[in-house]
């Protein structure tokens, strides 16, 4: 009997382990780039990764660019705004791993319609 719970046991945390690896999928633009976790975690995927690994590949200057709302709007550009300037740390607004809103959804009601989740 304890031999058969050992083995149920082994094999219900050998199915949850390898569920957990299969939840962490790296998104498309990023596989056709050929990274892969060791990229942007530089290591053990723990936690999450530094700015300076996203900023290996974007730039912020040209996001804040690519980004850039009419004069009016100006500081609505979640790449150089009112609040952060250029300094909000990526995984503010993205998530690799699944989807996140943009940070200041949560105040504000502007939309950023070519968000990527």
């Amino acid at each position: 009997m304890k031999r058969t719970m050992t083995l149920m046991l082994s094999t219900l945390l050998l199915g949850t382990v390898t569920l957990s690896a299969q939840a962490f999928e790296i998104r498309d633009w990023h596989k056709e780039a050929g990274l892969d976790c060791k990229t942007c975690h530089q290591g053990a995927p723990k936690g999450y990764p530094a700015d300076d690994a996203c900023q290996a590949c974007h730039d912020v200057d040209d996001l804040a660019q690519q980004t850039a709302r009419p004069e009016e709007d100006k500081w609505q550009n979640p790449h150089n705004n009112l609040h952060y300037g250029k300094d909000i740390p990526c995984v503010e607004c993205h998530s690799e791993h699944g989807t996140k809103p943009p940070m200041c959804d949560q105040c504000h009601t502007f939309k950023y319609p070519a968000h990527k989740q």
